[in-house]
């Protein structure tokens, strides 16, 4: 991922400490039932992890089969660029019959990021879109609408009207990228419109925008990114954090929380999630399946 993405060398000086949980956040009643982790990353079509988590000489075809073997959700980026036909999503759904596997498809480009949302065009691509996941049935996770850097609040009519649109009965959460989205008076203005439709705020936690970690949890389904840096020291002590801010919000009342990594070189997906793993099932007495590691490697920094 390059939104955020700042030179290696400025790493050590980045505040990487999470806020303050947020005011909706903080309103969230204590849970009777603990809601459901999901882990993952963004694409399985990885040749990398061929020796790494696929078993040597896995065909491509088998890499989504192997993929829901390490991982139980995934934040489906191949979305953004194409609808698929209902007979793709429910071979890809088929995979994970048995499991309790999230696909978290992310909303087409042509929606999110060329049009202003308010085109009868971009109305038809979203039912179009959502003729399509609804297929992945009982494997759909949240939806994942990100909009550019360029989509600011001079936008918001639009934006708002969009939002309203969406049908109430899936789970959907929003990336907003565009700094004035995070001053006053427009960021109680969104978090308060998202809370009330129950629609998720993304938390994007990246070294070069830690505005974006705002730890606003706007509807009972969370959905946070992680950008890591190639097992940079830092990766480590922001995974402890994030494993006892995830320690607290286990007991509140939410359904879902979905956690999905991201790393300049996505090599190091599985190694880092599989300390994640680790650590929260030490600190929260879970018993999250680990990926399994055939073999593993340094940090790019040793």
């Amino acid at each position: 991922m390059e939104f955020g993405k700042i030179d290696r060398s400025l790493l050590d000086k980045v505040n990487f400490h999470l806020p303050e949980d947020g005011i909706f956040t903080q309103a969230i009643k204590p849970a009777s039932e603990q809601p459901k982790l999901y882990l993952g990353g963004a694409k399985w079509g990885r040749k990398e992890w061929v020796g790494l988590i696929y078993p040597a000489k896995t065909k491509e075809s088998d890499f989504l089969e192997h993929y829901i073997r390490n991982f139980n959700g995934i934040e489906l980026n191949t979305t953004h660029y194409q609808v698929y036909p209902a007979a793709t999503i429910q071979k890809w759904a088929e995979k994970a019959a048995g499991t309790d596997f999230r696909f978290c498809p992310k909303f087409p480009q042509s929606i999110s990021h060329y049009s202003d949302l308010s085109s009868q065009k971009a109305a038809l691509d979203t039912d179009r879109f959502f003729n399509s996941i609804i297929h992945f049935g009982k494997h759909l996770g949240p939806l994942f609408l990100q909009l550019s850097e360029r989509y600011g609040p001079a936008k918001k009519h639009a934006l708002f009207a969009y939002l309203k649109s969406l049908p109430r009965d899936l789970d959907i959460t929003l990336e907003i990228r565009h700094h004035d989205w995070f001053l006053e008076p427009h960021r109680s203005e969104l978090f308060t419109l998202l809370h009330e439709l129950a629609i998720g705020a993304v938390i994007t936690d990246v070294a070069g925008r830690r505005d974006c970690a705002h730890m606003e949890v706007t509807s009972p389904v969370t959905f946070i990114r992680f950008v890591g840096n190639g097992l940079h020291p830092t990766d480590y002590l922001r995974i402890d954090e994030w494993v006892e801010r995830i320690h607290q919000w286990l007991k509140k009342d939410l359904k879902a929380i979905h956690f999905y990594m991201h790393q300049p070189d996505e090599f190091y997906t599985p190694q880092l999630t599989d300390y994640l793993v680790k650590q929260l099932n030490k600190t929260c007495g879970l018993q999250l399946k680990s990926p399994n590691l055939i073999e593993t490697t340094g940090s790019l920094f040793d």
